[in-house]
């Protein structure tokens, strides 16, 4: 995910791994309303709140949002 990219999609699973044995990446899957399925890492206390069904916006130069 490039942080020039823009979209709005439907969250429909989360996860979260230690992927390199120190650091938790938390991450929600997504599908934009073109169709198209993204990973997509996101901080915290946003990846607390969310759950399957819930709207995400992500603009340019900027970390995903709930609208």
């Amino acid at each position: 995910m490039a942080k020039n990219d823009s979209w709005t999609g439907t969250v429909t699973g989360k996860s979260r791994t230690l992927l390199d044995g120190a650091n938790m990446y938390r991450r929600v899957t997504v599908r934009t309303d073109t169709g198209a399925i993204r990973k997509t890492r996101v901080d915290r206390p946003l990846w607390k709140e969310l759950q399957a069904g819930d709207r995400l916006v992500k603009e340019r130069g900027h970390k995903p949002r709930r609208p």
